[in-house]
């Protein structure tokens, strides 16, 4: 979850860079919005699966993702609330290019992780 959420900060920050140099600094700070839109919600559901819980079982992981989910879509509702609320001007294009690029991220690192996987279950002969 770590790498994937570092990814996702990077990913954010070189795009907002790139939108930033090439069609100046209302593109790049929406970009950077829209990445951190993103990253909040998914640091947020990322906590509350590894947060240490009373009950150890499946039943309590199981409840605590349901919970970090509709929080996680609670955040991103409000967060893309608050920036169209309060920050003018705003570059609606590169905030949602921020937002869905680092929503691909999590894409990314499940097939890699899923790659890795199989390469490690070849390796044990299986």
């Amino acid at each position: 979850m770590l790498k994937v959420l570092a990814g996702q900060c990077g990913v954010g920050a070189v795009l907002a860079a790139a939108f930033w140099l090439l069609d100046g600094p209302v593109a790049g700070y929406s970009a950077l919005l829209g990445a951190l839109t993103c990253v909040i919600p998914n640091a947020f559901l990322a906590l509350r699966l590894v947060v240490p819980r009373r009950d150890p079982g499946a039943r309590a992981l199981l409840q605590a993702a349901y919970i970090g989910e509709l929080g996680k879509l609670a955040l991103t509702v409000l967060l893309f609330s608050i920036v169209f609320a309060l920050v003018r001007p705003l570059a609606p294009i590169p905030l949602f290019t921020g937002f869905i690029a680092t929503q691909l991220v999590v894409i990314v690192g499940l097939v890699l992780r899923d790659k890795q996987d199989g390469v490690m279950s070849n390796n044990n002969g299986e």
